[in-house]
């Protein structure tokens, strides 16, 4: 009787694959590549020193998060920069986040109360900017944005929805890094200290208004279009 053995290699495929997705995700986000820059698999092989197949599983990921568009009979390319595609973005996380975001404060605890604090906290205490990251914002702020927001939401309990935000999140990553050159001045501090304390006022309705004016205002620093909602 004949056996069929796992390959012994995919162990190791998959930690290159793993290697090169983190390679290419990162230099998307740094702005490594310009909007629209084609992603060859060929040379992205031939610079990280692995196979076709392990460099096309990589992009496969990257696609998903939206952080690259796979072309027909053109391969592989970085997003380009459309206002319709970011807005359709915004207008996604405006429909979805503000109804999770009640849920979460409907039903979170004190544990989840103490997180929010704790994530506002670090948020404000980290540097948007500093010089060696040039003019995009700093990856820790960046992350510490991210960790923010969603432990905002997290008190809902749902993981389909909290893994619906995060594909949202990813896929604006991007464009929130590009309004850096569009609207330097913005008061980030002032929006995220309000969605703190509605949040934790257990104030469903302001929460939910702040949070609205806060994607919209992203949306529109990206377009170059004054917000359309009014101030509470």
């Amino acid at each position: 009787m004949t056996r069929t053995a796992h390959p012994s290699n995919f162990p190791a495929k998959q930690m290159l694959s793993e290697r090169v997705y983190a390679h290419l995700r990162d230099a998307i986000m740094r702005g490594d590549h310009a909007p629209g820059d084609a992603l060859k698999p060929q040379d992205i092989a031939k610079e990280q020193g692995v196979s076709l197949a392990v460099v096309r599983e990589a992009l496969v990921r990257v696609v998903g998060e939206g952080l690259a568009d796979r072309l027909p009979n053109r391969g592989f390319a970085v997003p380009s920069f459309s206002d319709r595609r970011w807005q359709e973005i915004a207008e996604a996380r405006r429909s979805i986040e503000p109804v999770v975001l009640r849920m979460s404060i409907e039903r979170g605890d004190v544990d989840w109360e103490a997180r929010v604090r704790a994530a506002h906290h670090r948020l404000a205490r980290t540097p948007a900017f500093v010089p060696e990251e040039g003019e995009y914002y700093s990856s820790a702020w960046s992350e510490a944005h991210r960790v923010f927001h969603r432990t905002l939401l997290e008190g809902c309990g749902n993981l389909v929805l909290l893994d619906t935000f995060d594909r949202l999140w990813t896929a604006s990553e991007l464009a929130r890094r590009f309004s850096a050159h569009r609207d330097p001045d913005r008061d980030h501090v002032g929006e995220h200290r309000r969605l703190e304390e509605a949040a934790l006022a257990r104030d469903a309705d302001t929460a939910a208004e702040v949070l609205v004016r806060h994607l919209t205002q992203t949306a529109a620093a990206l377009t170059g279009c004054a917000p359309q909602t009014t101030e509470a």
